[in-house]
């Protein structure tokens, strides 16, 4: 009797949880439908309100991106220029500077790592002011230097990947390494960034989207036009001609989506396989 009770509170709570799980779910897929639906829509269609189902004026609204001077491909080129080298640096260095603090006993240790963690507190909005007329003195505004460089001191990405070099990292294997007479170089390019492989791939997604969607810093640096990232691009749609074709701001926010789509899906593959690797015992 007692055993039918738990299993029924227990079937009560899963179902609680399958509930809850598909509502957030829902929650977070219906902005993007409704978004893509509306990037198929007609003006009028969309001032009519909501509506689940496509249009018909994707064709149309395309036209009035690329004849109107929105030079998406041109976009997609710095937006991806950018969030390539920004992931690229920023994950790589991270995981250096985290792979460093975790593994080598050295003086002013712990001072090193508290400055971290306090970098990570600060609000990245106070620094942006003295940030700018850093970059004004050393004439590299209207540049991707200051947009790429900054990257590599990601404070959050470095406690991230320390806390995981903590819960999964073996010394043995470093110590293996250097019996085998490997570099402290090579023991960390070839023996541990394949283990620390779900890390990076959760770093690396949230590094890239960080970098596409980023709009503030760009549009505050950069002043040529032909430099504008597409994030930057899409807010010139809300300008006098474009006031009033919202399918055409809908659709370019939504071709900005792709990217951000496809690397994800590419990169989840290295998550997936990285826990299935470890929980696997030989």
């Amino acid at each position: 009797m007692a055993t039918n009770k738990y299993n029924v509170g227990l079937n009560v709570k899963r179902i609680i949880i399958y509930v809850l799980m598909v509502f957030f779910a829902l929650l977070a897929v219906i902005p993007i439908y409704l978004m893509l639906v509306n990037a198929t829509r007609t003006n009028a269609q969309i001032n009519e309100g909501i509506s689940f189902l496509p249009g018909g004026n994707t064709i149309q609204n395309w036209k009035n991106l690329t004849n109107r001077g929105f030079k998406i491909f041109r976009g997609f080129g710095n937006s991806a220029f950018i969030s390539f080298w920004c992931t690229i640096l920023g994950v790589y260095f991270s995981s250096l500077t985290a792979y460093g603090i975790h593994v080598y006993r050295f003086k002013f240790r712990n001072l090193l790592w508290g400055f971290i963690l306090l970098v990570i507190m600060i609000p990245g909005s106070l620094s942006f002011i003295g940030f700018y007329q850093f970059m004004a003195r050393l004439h590299l505004t209207d540049s991707y230097i200051p947009l790429i460089i900054p990257s590599i001191a990601a404070a959050g990405t470095v406690l991230f990947m320390k806390q995981y070099m903590e819960s999964i990292l073996s010394f043995e294997l470093i110590d293996a390494g250097r019996i085998d007479g490997a570099g402290e170089w090579r023991i960390f390019n070839t023996i541990m960034l394949p283990i620390l492989s779900p890390a990076i791939a959760t770093q690396s997604i949230f590094s890239f989207v960080g970098s596409w969607n980023n709009f503030m810093t760009p549009f505050v640096l950069l002043s040529n036009q032909d430099k504008y990232t597409l994030p930057m691009l899409v807010q010139t749609l809300r300008g006098d001609i474009y006031r009033t074709e919202y399918g055409s701001i809908y659709l370019g926010v939504a071709v900005s989506l792709i990217p951000i789509l496809v690397f994800y899906a590419v990169m989840s593959r290295f998550i997936i396989a990285g826990v299935t690797m470890g929980g696997v015992k030989e």
